[in-house]
């Protein structure tokens, strides 16, 4: 019999809207995603835990996580790099999301280059799609995948937090 996961669930008021995170209890964050309501979280979760079952529960801070994802939207950049994340997905997503994480704040770099760098050149729009199913932003960083002319593409916050969040970085401009 599978355990049902539980996660706790906190707000982030940031510059460019609220965040909600959810958590399990070893302190993995597992979603965070730019929402007001807790039904956007519970959705996304659906789509990874549904055959474990989850529950989600208030709780402040939870790992520590939101204190870092603030510190982040302060200035420190760094805060949020070794924030430990814990996601579902299938293995090409999580292959795609663990590349993101690996790009450096500040950067940007193209869905064509992800996708030679996690050994599969060809697969540009498969890695486009696992960028899109990102539960975690932010963390999980998809908002540094820009398009190869160097214009900004989708992001599933809206284009204005994705250039937000690269001007907070001091990306350099190429959009």
């Amino acid at each position: 019999m599978v355990e049902v996961l539980n996660l706790f669930c906190d707000r982030i008021a940031t510059p460019i809207g609220p965040i909600l995170i959810a958590a399990d209890r070893e302190g993995n964050l597992r979603a965070a995603l730019f929402a007001d309501e807790d039904e956007v979280v519970r959705r996304q979760l659906r789509l990874h835990y549904a055959e474990t079952g989850f529950t989600l529960e208030p709780a402040r801070d939870p790992g520590g996580i939101t204190s870092s994802i603030s510190n982040y939207f302060k200035g420190k950049l760094g805060a949020i790099e070794t924030i430990p994340v814990k996601t579902g997905g299938t293995p090409f997503q999580r292959r795609v999301w663990q590349a993101l994480r690996e790009i450096p704040c500040g950067t940007t770099t193209s869905y064509g280059l992800l996708a030679a760098r996690i050994g599969h050149a060809a697969a540009v729009r498969a890695v486009g799609a696992a960028n899109g199913a990102n539960p975690i932003a932010v963390v999980i960083p998809c908002h540094r995948v820009i398009g190869a002319s160097g214009s900004l593409t989708g992001y599933g916050g809206g284009i204005e937090r994705k250039r937000w969040l690269l001007d907070h970085e001091r990306a350099p401009r190429l959009f």
